[in-house]
């Protein structure tokens, strides 16, 4: 990969997945004890947070193969694991098992829109804990959605802050 070129998707650290971890780091008891799907999860920096915080077990489910093999070596390198990694799931229905489903930054287009929204919906009636970590995204339905946490984090796209908010469904 060229020096200058941008780090493949999966490599960066969205802003809604650097608001997941650090609300998962501040506030343990969302995770510590059960079973964490991180939904979305790029190399796995939601997944490490949820395990730092004392997740029993983590699944991390990504579509592209380089971030599912990211996330193993990242969970390694931060001392944690392991974790159980998971190639695409929103075309299945979720998990039992999985207590909380945290989804950082998966509603950054219509399309994947439309695939995880009732996927998250299904985990929430199956009893599942959710919860969202978006920068402003247009196609996240603020509707039916709880804010629980806002921070400032830095943008993957620029040198800028975006102000991003962890969202819960009720």
């Amino acid at each position: 990969m060229d020096p200058g070129s941008d780090p493949p998707f999966w490599a960066a650290a969205w802003p809604g997945g650097q608001a997941l971890a650090r609300y998962v780091l501040d506030h343990p008891a969302v995770v510590a004890g059960r079973t964490v799907l991180d939904l979305g999860a790029g190399s796995g920096l939601v997944a490490v947070a949820a395990l730092l915080a004392g997740a029993a077990r983590v699944v991390a489910s990504d579509v592209d193969p380089f971030g599912r093999a990211a996330v193993g070596v990242n969970a390694e390198a931060n001392g944690v694991g392991p974790v159980d990694v998971a190639g695409d799931l929103l075309d299945g229905e979720p998990d039992d098992a999985v207590d909380v489903v945290l989804a950082g930054d998966v509603c950054y287009d219509r399309e994947m829109s439309a695939r995880v929204l009732p996927f998250l919906g299904k985990a929430w009636l199956g009893g599942a804990a959710v919860y969202l970590g978006d920068p402003g995204r247009p196609y996240v339905p603020k509707e039916g959605l709880v804010e629980v946490a806002t921070f400032d984090v830095p943008d993957t796209e620029g040198p800028q802050v975006r102000r991003t908010t962890v969202w819960r469904l009720p």
